[in-house]
């Protein structure tokens, strides 16, 4: 089994980096699972994420709270972005449009809520606060052949 790659984040700027680097290794089919305690920056990372991914850096990136997932067409495909907080668990995915949106790039807040939908391939990236209000450390797991080289 990989281990995992442990990531200081000193600042916001140091997540959109890291969600910049990700997003230029990143293919369709692709699924990133965002954990972590509310405010820990999970939204922050799939906004950075996705305007790295389309090229855009004032693309708008509304969080899908309400909506419970937002699709975006960037140059390497189709990406959705899911927040699945008030979902109890998977099976309200369906219609969500989950398994069409896994042909795509998928960015997934709150990955508990997939239960056996969980892709075993995926990336996830689990943020905690750091020692201070800005910072967050970031510990990888997934993609063995696409990390290394991360700051």
């Amino acid at each position: 089994m990989q281990a995992p790659v442990t990531l200081p984040l000193p600042d916001a700027a140091a997540t959109e980096a890291l969600a910049a680097t990700l997003a230029a290794r990143a293919r369709r089919g692709d699924s990133l699972l965002l954990e972590g305690p509310m405010g820990a920056g999970k939204s922050t990372f799939a906004r950075a994420f996705l305007r790295a991914a389309a090229g855009d850096p004032g693309l708008e990136v509304p969080s899908p709270t309400f909506t419970l997932v937002q699709g975006y067409d960037l140059p390497i495909g189709p990406a959705f972005h899911f927040d699945l907080w008030r979902l109890d668990g998977p099976a309200d995915l369906a219609e969500l449009g989950w398994d069409e949106a896994r042909e795509g790039i998928v960015l997934v807040e709150w990955p508990d809520r997939l239960g056996d939908l969980r892709p075993d391939d995926a990336l996830t990236l689990a943020l905690a606060p750091g020692a201070t209000d800005d910072s967050r450390v970031a510990m990888l797991t997934g993609w063995p052949d696409r990390l290394a080289g991360l700051p």
